[in-house]
């Protein structure tokens, strides 16, 4: 099924098209959803701190008015990321998480990490200028594993204290300098279960827009040790079998598609398929 959204890099000086607003407290969000017309939602004396060209959705233009800070526009509100991701229409959702992903580099990349001197922005390509150093800066995709571990009928399911109430999910953590993406793996799950795991396999990825990460999803085998919860990140971890499991994470998650491409599988049900 071909998705309604398409990214590229869309020249600023193009007069017409749609636009979305994005502030620290989320996307605006109109009585016909996100998007408005450009030349409207620019009139609206909005406090912008930059402008990018991100791609098409439905075949029209679409543009990001990323604010220094929310205002309030008469008729909308402001709504975060995670509610998007977690209601209504998967592809404005990739939308709204490219957008995320632009607004946060761009905001990021005003002055040159190298000299210090303000930089421009590209209008051919996703980049950021600085015309003193020569340095240019593109959007940072941060690659994390999230790993599956399975003992049999047996899952293992953790809980940080950021968590919701009550729900469990699969382990995590962002790869290291020099890590490939196994070794990054059985270092997490040593350090923030103490276990050893084996037959690492690669399930999918996802990205995961907050701010800026690439989740590689994998199934590992329980290999050996006790569950030893790491201090201050580790809330509690317990295997569970898949015909009672606690609360888990979203639907669309890699993190629920892994919980839930396993029980298919040893259950004998349809195997789900991973959104994006």
């Amino acid at each position: 099924m071909s998705s309604r959204w398409t990214t590229a890099v869309l020249d600023t000086a193009y007069p017409d098209g749609m636009a979305l607003a994005r502030s620290s407290q989320g996307f605006l969000l109109g009585e016909h959803g996100v998007l408005f017309e450009r030349h409207w939602l620019k009139a609206q004396d909005l406090p912008v701190l930059s402008e990018h060209g991100i791609g098409h959705f439905d075949g029209q233009p679409v543009f990001l008015l990323e604010l220094d800070e929310p205002v309030d526009v008469p008729g909308c509100q402001w709504q975060g990321l995670r509610q998007f991701m977690l209601q209504g229409d998967f592809d404005t959702y990739r939308m709204l998480g490219y957008a995320a992903q632009i607004g946060t580099w761009a905001r990021e990349h005003r002055f040159c990490g190298s000299c210090g001197h303000a930089m421009v922005q590209i209008h051919w390509e996703r980049a950021m200028f600085c015309e003193r150093c020569n340095l240019r800066s593109y959007p940072r995709i941060s690659p994390s594993m999230i790993v599956l571990i399975t003992r049999g009928d047996e899952i293992l399911l953790a809980r940080s204290p950021r968590f919701v109430t009550g729900v469990y999910s699969t382990l995590a953590g962002f790869a290291e300098p020099g890590e490939s993406a196994e070794d990054c793996l059985r270092r997490e799950v040593m350090e923030e279960v103490q276990l050893q795991v084996r037959n690492i396999q690669y399930i999918g990825s996802q990205c995961w827009p907050f701010p800026h990460s690439m989740m590689l999803g994998f199934h590992a085998e329980y290999a050996g040790g006790d569950i030893v919860p790491q201090a201050d990140e580790i809330e509690d971890a317990q295997w569970f079998r898949v015909d009672a499991l606690p609360p888990l994470p979203a639907g669309r998650s890699i993190a629920r598609h892994l919980i839930d491409l396993y029980v298919a599988r040893r259950l004998g049900l349809p195997e789900p398929v991973l959104p994006g």
